[in-house]
């Protein structure tokens, strides 16, 4: 195998060997806790801009199949491993994760100790960092990873967003059939594509939905023109602040037709009522995170991806929260006091993870049902108040 070098902007310097494509590569360095599930991680679009580090020791055991993706495919910049294995073993298989990484383009570097490159991350923060096969000049790669951009500032979701609209009929997988089909639906639903993951899609059309997909940059117009019975916003990578144009459309939509946000979408969310968000030291990543939602006092273990949180303390006058972390008490969840608008900063679709919050959907459902309620009767009194003038 051919050597490659990690090198962080701060320094810190890791040697080992190349699998996947030949080539440089760079990005913030971040990790990721799941034990299985990397190909959903390799596509998430939440990654993209990101380095990702897994934390499980040996990757590309079972290999990479053609159903387990989030989106077309490889959003990572790139992928880092304690120990890769070059021999799939699972029915499912289609090719190895190094072939596939090779197909697409994607650095990546294993038998570095990739604990002590955790452990560096939680210490120092998630920051810039540069994987090459070219250079293996210490210092130079250093200084390239001390020349790119922090994460903070960057819009990234105009690089991951869908171009046009589309229609999604997929539905959950299931080990008889695969992915289904819906025939038919009960609620039609928007979603914006931030950087949207396929499983959200999924789970959307199970639970009932008829779901159009729409560009991030669709206007709040052109979404109500739809005559949607809720709308969904989308997880998505980097820095919500920098969005302004899907903050300024969400301010549109409050008040006039359900939401429902996941990650990146409860961050524009927060925004959008006037609240603001930071960066966190190192983020949330992976399918093992305790979140406790405070309305059952029930603890879930659900899938994270974010590097941003919304401070509670700049919208507690307008929100609840509704669910926290709490490895480290940060918000996980958010209600509005009057409007039909939620959200939780992690992944109820998971993909890899566990399903324990899949129940938000069918909240989602129930706050469309009763916004459908409250129009058919406003209607009727409408009609009877016309009636009686007459």
């Amino acid at each position: 195998m051919k050597k490659a070098i990690l090198a962080l902007a701060d320094g810190m310097v890791f040697e080992g060997t190349s699998f996947g494509a030949e080539g440089e590569t760079s990005g913030e360095v971040v990790f990721n806790t799941s034990m299985t599930g990397y190909q959903e991680i390799l596509t998430d679009p939440s990654y993209k801009g990101q380095i990702v580090t897994m934390t499980y020791t040996q990757i590309g055991n079972y290999g990479v199949n053609d159903e387990d993706v989030e989106s077309a495919g490889p959003c990572v910049e790139g992928f880092i491993v304690k120990e890769y294995l070059d021999f799939p073993s699972n029915w499912r298989a289609k090719k190895s994760l190094h072939a596939y990484l090779s197909e697409h383009g994607i650095v990546g570097i294993q038998g570095i100790d990739t604990r002590a490159l955790t452990r560096h991350t939680r210490d120092f923060g998630a920051q810039p960092g540069v994987i090459s096969t070219k250079d293996l000049d210490p210092g130079s790669v250093v200084a390239k990873a001390q020349k790119l951009p922090k994460m903070s500032g960057l819009d990234l979701v105009k690089d991951v967003t869908c171009k046009k609209p589309y229609h999604w009929d997929e539905a959950d997988w299931t080990l008889e059939t695969g992915y289904g089909r819906i025939a038919s639906s009960n609620y039609k639903v928007v979603a914006y594509d931030y950087g949207i993951k396929r499983n959200i899609l999924r789970l959307l059309t199970s639970a009932g939905c008829d779901v159009t997909v729409v560009p991030a940059t669709t206007s709040a117009d052109e979404v109500l023109a739809m005559d949607p019975d809720g709308v969904f916003l989308s997880n998505g990578p980097g820095d919500p602040e920098p969005v302004t144009y899907a903050i300024d459309n969400i301010k549109k939509l409050l008040g006039k037709k359900p939401i429902f946000g996941i990650c990146l979408g409860q961050q524009l969310l927060g925004l959008a009522l006037g609240g603001k968000t930071y960066k966190l030291k190192f983020g949330h990543h992976g399918g093992n995170q305790p979140i406790m939602d405070l309305t059952t006092r029930k603890v879930e273990i659900a899938a994270e991806n974010h590097g941003f949180a919304v401070d509670m303390e700049t919208v507690k006058d307008k929100v609840v929260m509704t669910h926290m972390n709490l490895n480290d008490k940060t918000c996980e969840g958010i209600r509005h006091k009057t409007l039909p608008a939620f959200s939780v900063q992690y992944h109820p679709e998971a993909s890899p993870g566990p399903h324990d919050s899949r129940y938000l959907f069918q909240r989602f459902i129930e706050m469309m049902e009763n916004e459908r309620k409250k129009d058919t009767l406003a209607k009727a009194q409408s009609t009877q108040r016309a009636a009686k003038v007459s």
